[in-house]
């Protein structure tokens, strides 16, 4: 049996949702400032051993983790995305 949720809820819902999806874009944003960063520092000091892979292949497994934790199959997003998924996932619990 499904629970009938009321707008104010429904609302907190998406915008949870929402939330974790501006969450992973943030990553995503670390991610790409980061990596580069530790290349340069790691070609600068130590150019003889590459070590820089190690925290990009960790942080890049994690990252897939959360994109799938939050999109799931979902990773098509366009203009105005967040006020449609939010409004998506109202429209779901319209029961």
């Amino acid at each position: 049996m499904q629970k009938q949720y009321t707008q104010e809820e429904k609302y907190i819902r998406a915008k949870k949702k929402v939330d974790n999806i501006k969450g992973f874009y943030a990553n995503l944003l670390a991610y790409c400032l980061v990596i580069p960063f530790l290349f340069f520092i790691n070609y600068m000091t130590s150019p003889g051993y590459y070590w820089f892979w190690w925290p990009m292949f960790g942080w890049g497994i994690g990252l897939g983790f959360h994109a799938f934790g939050v999109f799931g199959n979902n990773l098509i997003f366009g203009k105005d995305w967040e006020e449609r998924k939010i409004r998506e996932i109202m429209d779901q619990d319209k029961y």
